[in-house]
């Protein structure tokens, strides 16, 4: 079971898309959980989320959990699969339950009540993508296989 959540392969291509998406989640995470770049932090980020967001405190944290560490996970490409499920989840409840309701465009100009879920379609994409194929390589992961299978590895015998 944990090496199909870690098998990947060399590509460097993935590695590209996983860091820059584990980047941008990990800055947000940042934000929520240590009030980093002009967040909130974690208490003020759940007293949102629980007050006039009405959303459970267990599921506050998990979507504060989600773009921190899933942030983290993608940036060193560890459980990969894992960190691109918290965060596609935490993208799939932001359409159903505020993103929806402004359609489907970003609020570029200012125009619109709210934004839409254009983005969260993007990382959608991105994290099954990233499910599907793993970290790529120079990922935590890759490392964690390779090393497995190295050391469960027979030694070879002269014959």
């Amino acid at each position: 079971m944990l090496r199909k959540l870690l098998v990947t392969d060399e590509n460097t291509a993935t590695v590209i898309l996983r860091f820059v998406l584990g980047a941008v989640f990990f800055a947000h995470g940042s934000q929520k959980m240590l009030g980093w770049f002009g967040g909130y932090g974690f208490s003020g980020t759940m007293a949102y989320f629980t007050g006039p967001a009405h959303i459970p405190a267990v599921f506050a944290f998990l979507a504060i959990a989600a773009e921190f560490f899933g942030g983290m996970g993608l940036m060193f490409g560890f459980l990969t699969r894992i960190a691109a499920f918290g965060i596609s989840v935490n993208m799939l409840v932001a359409i159903a339950t505020v993103h929806s309701a402004a359609g489907f465009f970003m609020n570029w100009t200012g125009t619109q009540k709210g934004e839409g879920f254009e983005y969260h379609l993007l990382v959608l994409a991105m994290t099954a993508f990233l499910m599907i194929r793993g970290g790529g390589a120079f990922s935590l992961d890759r490392a964690i296989t390779r090393s497995r299978i190295a050391s469960t590895a027979e030694p070879l015998r002269a014959t």
